[in-house]
């Protein structure tokens, strides 16, 4: 099993779009979410929605986009999630990770 090294072949990047439903808005869950991706080196966004669905993209390794959406059905610890829907997209080149409104 080879290793991947900074810098060389760099893993295979994937993106989920996803959607999370619950006790999930008002409790930190964007803030969470943001501070959990940046650390597992994920990029992409997370927003409120009108419905009180959370919406979030994720990109990066695959595992670590994988790991995030785990994440997800905890969320922030006043979170009550009810159900994670992902769907896998091809990377559209992401940079970062905001909260948007």
């Amino acid at each position: 099993m080879a290793v991947a090294v900074e810098g060389s072949h760099m893993a295979e990047r994937t993106r989920a779009h996803v959607f999370v439903s619950g006790t999930v808005q008002g409790v930190y869950y964007r803030a969470n979410t943001r501070d959990t991706a940046r650390e597992a080196g994920v990029d992409g966004w997370v927003k409120n929605l009108d419905d009180g669905r959370v919406e979030a993209v994720f990109e990066g390794p695959e595992g670590a986009v994988e790991e995030l959406i785990e994440w997800c059905h905890t969320g922030s610890p006043a979170a009550d999630v009810e159900n994670v829907e992902a769907e896998y997209e091809d990377p559209q080149g992401e940079d970062g990770f905001e909260i948007r409104y």
